[in-house]
C-alpha cells in the first residue's frame, strides 16, 4: 500500500482535512491510512481490526461524513456502539470533524435519556445517527426512525456488543437495513462470533488491520506486585501515595468489591468513587463527570461497567485481581497510554495467581516486570520531596512581589526553622501517619515466576470434570450448573452467585466456564454454604452447587 502522510492524500476532501489540521490532527494513524481509502468506496464492505485508542472513530467517521448528501436530511449513515458513553463520544467527535459541513446534522440515541427528545431530534432531520443497539430497536418498534435510505452501517467495537448480549438486536437492525448498503465492522478482536456475524452480513469485505495480530501496546509498562491477600488494600494505598499525580482506574471483579474498596479509601481521606452495574444513568453520569474533571482521581470499576469509558491522560491501571478472561486484561490496560502517552498497568497478585500471569504473558505476548511496593518510609520521603519541590517552584513564580507587613507574620517569625518545617509538612503527612506506624514490607519475597504454572494442556481432568489448577490445601473446587450457554461472563457469574447465596464474589475465583456448567475455587467455609443451598432458581431453571470431586447425583 502506498504510504500517505496526510488525509488529502487518502482522498479526504480539502475542507474536512483542513478542519482536522485545525484540531491538531495532520498525520493519519495506521488504521486511518488503511481503512479510509476502502471506506471512501460506497460499494465496499470492510472489517477493521484495531484496539481502542488507535483512531478508529476518524477512520470510519471521515468517509461517512464525506459521503452524506447534505441536502437530504434523512438517516444515510448509522453507527452502532455498545455503550452510552462511547455513543456520545463518537457523536461529539464526528460533530467536530464535520464542522466545515454547515448543513450536517448528527443525532445520538441511547438508553438512559428521554426517548421523546430523541424522537423529536430525529423528526427534525439528521443524516448521521449514532446509536446503542437497545435504544435503536426501541425506536424501530415505535416507527420513529427511517432505515430505508441507509447507505452505510458501521459497527464499532463489535466484539463488545456481542459480549454484552446485543446479538439479537444487531441481527434485527442489520436485517432491516437496505440490502444495497455497505457495512463496516470494527473490532479489537476477531472472535468466532464476530467472524460469524461478518460472514452473514458483509459481502466480500476488505480486511484491514492496525498492528500485528497480537501486537502489544508499546507505551504501556506491564508490571506485577506480589502481596498477601490481606495486604492488597494497604499495597494499593502505597501505590497511590507514592505517585502524587496518580490518575487511574482500579479494576475489581465484582460490583460489591468496588463499593467496599471505594468506601474504605474514602473513609481514609482519599478522593475516590466507583462505577458498577447497580448505578442508574444519572448516578453514572455524575461519577464520570467527577472523574473526567479529576475531582476524584481514583475510580473503582468492574469490567462490565467500564465498557465504553474513554478518559484521556490516565497514568495508571491497577488490577486488584487479574481477570479470568485474558481479553479483559488487554481492554483494561489499553485504557491508559492514549495518544502517544506512557501508561503503567500494575497487577496486584498473591502467589496462587501465578498461573494467570503466565497465561496472559503467553496468550497476549506480553512481558511483565516486577513492581516493588514502596515501604511506608519511602512513601513519606517521596511525598515530602514532591511537596518541597512544589514549594520551591511556587517561590520561583511569586518571587518577592508581595510585601507582607511584619505584624501579619510575626508569630511565624518567632518559630525556629525546624519547627516551622514540621508545621508546614504536617498536613501533607497527616494521612500517612497511620501507614507509617505499619512499617512492614508488603512485598512477598518468593519470586512469582518460580511458582509452578498449571498443566500445559489446560484441559480438565476426568476426576471431578474441572481440573485442579493451583488449588491450595485449604481451597475447595466447586461445580455450578451454569455456563457459557447461559450467556454469562465471569464477573456476571460471580454477581449471580452472590445474589442467589450471599457468598461474596471475592470468594469466587479461578473460574473455568464450559457450555452448560462451570468450575471455580473457593474457601472451605464458602464451599459448605454453597453445598447447603437447595431449591435455587434462575430464569426458571434449577441452579445446583457441589464439590467438583463429589459424585454426580444424576443426569442433568
Amino acid at each position: 500500500m502506498e504510504h500517505h502522510t496526510d488525509f488529502e492524500g487518502l482522498g479526504i476532501r480539502p475542507d474536512l482535512a483542513e478542519g482536522l489540521r485545525g484540531m491538531g490532527i495532520s498525520v493519519p494513524t495506521e488504521i486511518q491510512e488503511k481503512a479510509i481509502p476502502v471506506l471512501l468506496n460506497p460499494d465496499l464492505d470492510c472489517i477493521g481490526l484495531a484496539r481502542t485508542g488507535t483512531g478508529k472513530t476518524a477512520a470510519f467517521g471521515m468517509p461517512v461524513l464525506q459521503l452524506v448528501d447534505l441536502e437530504n436530511r434523512i438517516p444515510q449513515a448509522l453507527i452502532l456502539a455498545p455503550t452510552r458513553e462511547l455513543c456520545m463520544q463518537i457523536a461529539g467527535d464526528l460533530t467536530r470533524y464535520g464542522a466545515p459541513l454547515r448543513a450536517l446534522r448528527i443525532v445520538a440515541v441511547y438508553g438512559g435519556a428521554s426517548i421523546g427528545q430523541q424522537i423529536r431530534a430525529l423528526r427534525e432531520g439528521a443524516q448521521v445517527v449514532v446509536a446503542t443497539p437497545g435504544r435503536l430497536v426501541d425506536l424501530i418498534d415505535r416507527k420513529a426512525i427511517r432505515m430505508d435510505q441507509l447507505r452505510r452501517v458501521v459497527l464499532d467495537e463489535a466484539d463488545e456488543m456481542l459480549n454484552m448480549g446485543f446479538r439479537d438486536d444487531l441481527e434485527r437492525i442489520l436485517s432491516q437495513a437496505p440490502p444495497e448498503k455497505s457495512t463496516a465492522l470494527f473490532s479489537a478482536t476477531m472472535s468466532s462470533e464476530v467472524r460469524e456475524m461478518a460472514a452473514r452480513y458483509l459481502r466480500e469485505p476488505v480486511e484491514v488491520r492496525a498492528g500485528k495480530k497480537d501486537d502489544s501496546h508499546p507505551d504501556i509498562s506491564h508490571q506485577y506486585a506480589v502481596v498477601h491477600a490481606k495486604d492488597k488494600l494497604a499495597a494499593l494505598k502505597r501505590i497511590v501515595d507514592y505517585h502524587p499525580g496518580f490518575y487511574g482506574i482500579v479494576f475489581c471483579n465484582t460490583r460489591l468489591e468496588t463499593q467496599e474498596l471505594s468506601d474504605a479509601l474514602l473513609k481514609d481521606g482519599y478522593r475516590v468513587d466507583c462505577i458498577h452495574g447497580d448505578l442508574d444513568q444519572p448516578q453514572r453520569d455524575k461519577v464520570m463527570h467527577r472523574f473526567r474533571n479529576r475531582y476524584v482521581p481514583i475510580l473503582f470499576a468492574t469490567d462490565v461497567a467500564a465498557r465504553g469509558i474513554d478518559v484521556k491522560n490516565l497514568t495508571h491501571i491497577i488490577h486488584y485481581h487479574l481477570p479470568d478472561d485474558i481479553e479483559n486484561y488487554t481492554h483494561r490496560s489499553g485504557r491508559t497510554a492514549r495518544a502517544g502517552q506512557k501508561g503503567i498497568s500494575i497487577a496486584l497478585l498473591h502467589v496462587k495467581e501465578a498461573y494467570k500471569l503466565h497465561r496472559i504473558e503467553k496468550s497476549a505476548r506480553l512481558r511483565f516486570e516486577r513492581f516493588r511496593i514502596p515501604t511506608a518510609d519511602e512513601v513519606a520521603e517521596m511525598r515530602v520531596r514532591r511537596f518541597v519541590e512544589s514549594v520551591m517552584e511556587n517561590k520561583k513564580q511569586t518571587g518577592d512581589s508581595v510585601a507582607l507587613p511584619n505584624e501579619w507574620v510575626w508569630p511565624l517569625m518567632q518559630l525556629g526553622k525546624e519547627e516551622l518545617v514540621r508545621i508546614v509538612l504536617a498536613p501533607e503527612l497527616e494521612r500517612l501517619a497511620q501507614a507509617r506506624r505499619n512499617q512492614e514490607d508488603l512485598n512477598v519475597e518468593e519470586r512469582l515466576r518460580e511458582a509452578a504454572p498449571p498443566p500445559a494442556s489446560g484441559k480438565p481432568s476426568k476426576k471431578g470434570g474441572g481440573g485442579s489448577k493451583n488449588v491450595s490445601p485449604g481451597d475447595i473446587r466447586m461445580f455450578v450448573s451454569l455456563g457459557k450457554l447461559d450467556q454469562m461472563r465471569y464477573d456476571e457469574l460471580r454477581e449471580l452467585i452472590f445474589k442467589l447465596t450471599s457468598v461474596s464474589g471475592r470468594a469466587i475465583r479461578d473460574i473455568d466456564m464450559f457450555n452448560s456448567y462451570s468450575f471455580f475455587v473457593t474457601d472451605a467455609d464458602s464451599a459448605r454454604r454453597l453445598e447447603g443451598q437447595k431449591g435455587l432458581k434462575w430464569k426458571k431453571r434449577e441452579v445446583t452447587f457441589r464439590r467438583a470431586d463429589a459424585k454426580k447425583p444424576g443426569k442433568r
